[in-house]
């Protein structure tokens, strides 16, 4: 016969067993950021943006500040929902800074 004490049992030879339950960790949901294009700000402060808040380096920025140009649009990078969420706010907060209409936006991958 088994009781049930506290997480724990004894089994029928009177031997106290703790019962141990093990979790499936789920990992997070990620979210890309996306610099998306206008009219208006200049390509530097694009590469700009991509090298201090996104850590590319020259190449990576101009190559991303290009497909943003051309495409309309383009991925930054990929991050959990609270990264992503800062880094979209710096880039607004940045660009209002400095006078430019650059906006970033997060879209779950």
């Amino acid at each position: 016969m088994k009781h049930l004490i506290r997480g724990s049992f004894e089994d029928d030879t009177g031997v106290a067993v703790i019962a141990k339950t093990r979790k499936k960790l789920q990992s997070p949901k990620m979210y890309k950021v996306i610099l998306l294009n206008d009219d208006y700000t200049p390509m530097d402060f694009v590469v700009y943006v991509l090298k201090r808040f996104f850590k590319k380096t020259d190449q990576e920025a101009v190559e991303i500040m290009l497909d943003v140009h051309h495409k309309g649009s383009a991925i930054c990078g990929v991050y959990t929902y609270e990264i992503a969420e800062m880094k979209v706010s710096l880039v607004t907060d940045c660009a209002c800074e400095h006078g430019h209409p650059l906006q970033s936006v997060m879209e779950k991958e």
